[in-house]
């Protein structure tokens, strides 16, 4: 995902998922928020997860919140985890 641009099936994947159509422009617009201190902050990448959430509109429980803001901690945030943990979610 170097290039910028979102995978077909990766996208096929989120949409199928969401049961809505999410554009990749709407995807890349969260993303350009995204920063290292994002999820250096708790407060803050709970309040990320939210969004994807509402953008997807699909229900989030806080436990399942705290799941996902658990497992980005302990990936250490890099390219190659957070693209595993997306792999790993689509599978689901």
């Amino acid at each position: 995902m170097t290039n910028n641009k979102i995978p077909k099936d990766a996208l096929s994947a989120i949409n199928k998922k969401a049961g809505k159509n999410i554009t990749e422009s709407q995807i890349k617009k969260v993303a350009s928020t995204v920063k290292p201190s994002t999820v250096e902050s708790e407060a803050q990448l709970r309040q990320l997860i939210k969004q994807v959430a509402k953008m997807a509109n699909l229900p989030v429980s806080e436990s399942t919140v705290t799941d996902i803001v658990n497992t980005v901690r302990k990936s250490g945030m890099n390219a190659n985890s957070m693209e595993a943990l997306m792999k790993l979610m689509m599978k689901k």
